[in-house]
């Protein structure tokens, strides 16, 4: 039995290893239609690939994934971020958890995985067939007819789907043909650009708990957040951008947002603190003495955006200075002119519609014998190994051909 898997990443290698040690008389063959494969790995998480996250409780996991949450409780229940650290320790690859609960190899070179891979597909004789673009597929009796650049005609019994995130619906317009409905693709997993904002002078630093929310909805989240020469960055708002990738591509990536620099969202506990700092340094300037747990950097720009004399002491404030540093700490906002995709690292929210194809096995609910994994599927996860863990998840599932 010919199996093909379309698409040289981390679900396409994913499926075709676990297909072969599944099915060791079936010929496994993967096509990639560039001259590269696992050019994702390669380059995720800045070179050391953030391979899943220590989230084991299934029902904690699939918070991490504003499209495809329920449907992927069926898939983690047969493999989730435990087998993968087996899976990839067994064979040879140690891995340690971050304190953010990321986790990464030992050797913290993303390379480790792209060997291994390269091994085991030699190791268990699986084809590898580079620049085969596929135009278009259509299945004759119980055969796929697959039509490659060039018209170059394969067969294959099954199909495993593994092409990965289309920035355009073009890249997906073949699967049409075959009954499925695709879920227009939009970029998710971005940062925010601030052309006009002053705050990017102070690009750099990091605020490790803050939260961002986006005005006129409903979208908030915290985490780190980070500035940069071009706006803003960091779990918090690459967060906000995958819960809210619709809405904002509707915005057309201009918004506002309110941040909160100190996570206290009570401002009765922030105006006691100001008075504490008041008591404690009444006769220091402002400008030398900050409150919170905010960059000393960050403490300056904002007490010069609130025009606050910087020369005025704790002392010298008055209730309307006060009041304007509470609202600051807590409500600062700024206006969003765009996006950059983060890291180069593309996600897209948009896909093969999930009602139309089951779970369990991922197999297509329309077309028998064929099967779907990775970032195809109208799935993504934020930041923090959630993509690459459902591309394992849906490949192993695939790979068991159910």
């Amino acid at each position: 039995m010919n199996i093909a898997i379309i698409g040289g990443g981390a679900a396409g290698f994913f499926a075709a290893i676990n297909c072969k040690l599944n099915y060791p008389q079936h010929q496994v063959t993967i096509y990639e239609k560039s001259k590269k494969t696992l050019s994702k790995v390669k380059i995720s998480g800045g070179g050391r690939c953030n391979v899943t996250n220590a989230t084991f409780s299934i029902s904690d996991l699939v918070k991490n994934y504003p499209r495809g949450n329920k449907a992927l409780k069926k898939t983690f229940s047969q493999f989730n971020p435990k087998h993968t650290i087996d899976w990839f320790e067994s064979r040879g690859i140690p891995l340690v958890t971050q304190h953010d609960n990321c986790i990464f190899p030992v050797s913290q070179q993303s390379q480790s995985f792209i060997d291994l891979f390269n091994s085991e597909c030699k190791r268990l004789g699986i084809s590898i067939k580079m620049q085969h673009k596929l135009n278009s597929v259509e299945k004759v009796d119980t055969l796929f007819k697959l039509n490659f650049n060039d018209n170059q005609i394969e067969q294959a019994d099954k199909v495993i789907m593994t092409i990965g995130g289309q920035p355009k619906l073009n890249g997906l317009e073949f699967l049409k043909n075959l009954g499925h409905t695709i879920q227009f693709p939009v970029p998710s997993l971005f940062t925010f650009n601030m052309p006009n904002e002053p705050i990017t002078k102070l690009m750099g630093i990091v605020v490790e708990n803050a939260i961002v929310k986006i005005q006129s909805t409903k979208l908030i989240d915290r985490g780190p957040l980070l500035v940069t020469h071009w706006g803003m960055s960091g779990p918090a708002i690459l967060k906000l951008s995958a819960w809210g990738a619709r809405i904002l591509e509707e915005q057309n990536y201009k918004f506002k947002i309110q941040v909160n620099w100190i996570n206290e969202t009570n401002s009765s506990i922030v105006e006691e603190q100001i008075k504490n700092e008041i008591g404690k340094h009444n006769s220091k300037k402002v400008a030398n003495q900050k409150i919170a747990h905010i960059p000393t950097r960050l403490w300056d720009f904002l007490i010069e955006k609130l025009e606050i004399d910087t020369q005025k002491r704790w002392a010298e404030l008055s209730k309307k200075d006060i009041n304007k540093i509470i609202n600051v700490l807590q409500n600062d906002t700024y206006t969003v002119e765009g996006k950059t995709t983060f890291k180069e690292e593309f996600v897209t929210a948009g896909g093969v519609d999930l009602n139309e194809v089951d779970f369990n096995t991922m197999q297509s609910k329309k077309t028998e014998g064929l099967y779907f994994a990775g970032e195809v599927l109208d799935v993504d996860g934020v930041t923090g190994g959630f993509n690459f863990q459902a591309a394992w998840s849906t490949g192993f599932v695939a790979a068991k051909l159910g």
